[in-house]
């Protein structure tokens, strides 16, 4: 039974984060790396975090289950222009989790109270996947200063309106295999951290439109044509964000910023640097 649920656990880590690293030529020991990695407390826990390049302030946001290594290819490309800071969220990674219900509005909690310890600047975000949902919820909270923010793939609902009806359905399938090793007593960090990340999953998050209109930074919503998140979804975002851009990327999947990360490097880094704007194709309005 162990092994089964096991194996599941790393078919899902592959569908959401894809194989990246043999994208990556980097030799830094992204997320392990010892020369830069600092552990602070943070709202009562352990959160484990990393910093590189200079410039600009840039927060890298990782995805559910992953952790910062899962965002090499981002941190290879960006630290050359911005200083880019990236973190363990919270029952991820080197970070601790110390709660019985983790939610998407503590880990962005958690974010906001570690930026304003380490910089007073204003900063830029990209997330993916989960990491989307938490800039988003950072933007709506304007707890701290932020310039744009990038939010790959996340959803305002974990219901069939906003990803593909098979998402779910597996993820409920690990959500329980993961609950009766947890009630069997096993309250170990591993399994129930995989206990409580696939309820954020199956339960989460919970964002209205009119939380949305909060959003005061410029925000590039994008996914993948072929997403798990569906493309109405997608547009639906985009439609109650008062300062929005939107890109579906041709052939893309989930895992686009690790499977085809210069394509997606190149267009986030575009809309990072260039200015911003919301040109009308109405031409009868002149």
């Amino acid at each position: 039974m162990k092994n089964l649920i096991q194996k599941s656990v790393f078919l899902w880590a592959l569908l959401i984060f894809g194989i990246n690293h043999a994208q990556n030529k980097s030799d830094v020991p992204y997320g392990s790396n010892e020369a830069v990695g600092k552990t602070v407390e943070i709202n009562g826990v352990d959160m484990y975090y990393e910093e590189y390049g200079q410039g600009e302030p840039l927060l890298l946001v990782h995805g559910n289950g992953g952790s910062i290594k899962n965002l090499d290819n981002q941190i290879e490309y960006f630290k050359k222009k911005y200083r880019v800071i990236i973190a363990d969220n919270r029952g991820h990674g080197k970070s601790g989790l110390k709660t019985d219900s983790l939610t998407y509005r503590q880990i962005a909690n958690d974010l906001e109270v570690l930026v304003k310890q380490i910089t007073k600047d204003s900063l830029h975000i990209v997330g993916t996947s989960d990491g989307a949902i938490l800039g988003l919820l950072m933007g709506i909270n304007n707890e701290v200063k932020i310039k744009r923010i990038v939010a790959w793939a996340g959803n305002l609902r974990p219901d069939t309106t906003a990803v593909h009806a098979w998402a779910p359905n597996y993820v409920k399938k690990r959500w329980i295999a993961a609950k009766k090793i947890v009630d069997g007593g096993n309250t170990t960090d591993f399994w129930n951290g995989r206990y409580q990340r696939s309820g954020l999953l199956l339960f989460q998050p919970n964002i209205g439109h009119e939380e949305l209109k909060n959003i005061t930074s410029p925000v590039l919503i994008m996914a993948g044509d072929r997403d798990v998140i569906k493309n109405v979804h997608s547009v639906e975002m985009y439609d109650h964000i008062p300062r929005a851009q939107l890109c579906i990327m041709p052939g893309a999947t989930h895992s686009a910023p690790y499977l085809q990360p210069k394509r997606f490097n190149e267009i986030v880094d575009r809309f990072l640097a260039e200015p911003f704007s919301m040109p009308d194709s109405n031409w009868t309005k002149k």
